[in-house]
């Protein structure tokens, strides 16, 4: 049986997830793969419920965005205490992702320097290629 094309997708629910979602879907769609969407939140023991329904909503909305255009996929919150950038390196290699799509934001150098990217690090890090957009 042949394995299909497994295309990650970090999704936060902002307009830059949702190019990334629907690029993913073109991909997964064109390669007969499918869609795995992930969501990191830090954790701890300060995480708000509020940060959770979010992201269960968040996930909701790319869940029917693959279903109603007949595209496989599997969600995933992910809660492990280790930053978003790490987490979405770590969960690509586990789920053996052939590609990684996420949204990135416009910041400035400076803010950049300060905060630190999660996608600079996955960019950096991830074991397979990885597709940013705007």
């Amino acid at each position: 049986m042949e394995e299909k094309m497994i295309v990650l997708v970090a999704f936060d629910g902002s307009k830059a997830a949702n190019e990334a979602l629907s690029l993913a879907v073109k991909h997964a769609e064109a390669f007969k793969g499918k869609v795995v969407l992930v969501r990191s939140l830090k954790g701890g023991a300060d995480i708000d419920s509020e940060d959770i329904q979010t992201a269960e909503q968040d996930l909701a909305y790319a869940e029917q965005f693959c279903r109603e255009r007949s595209v496989p996929f599997e969600t995933h919150l992910l809660v492990r205490g280790c930053s978003p950038g790490e987490d979405i390196v770590r969960f690509a290699e586990e789920c053996r992702a052939d590609e990684i799509i996420m949204g990135v934001r416009r910041r400035s150098r400076v803010s950049k320097m300060v905060f630190g990217s999660n996608a600079r690090h996955v960019i950096l890090e991830a074991h397979c290629p990885v597709v940013t957009v705007k």
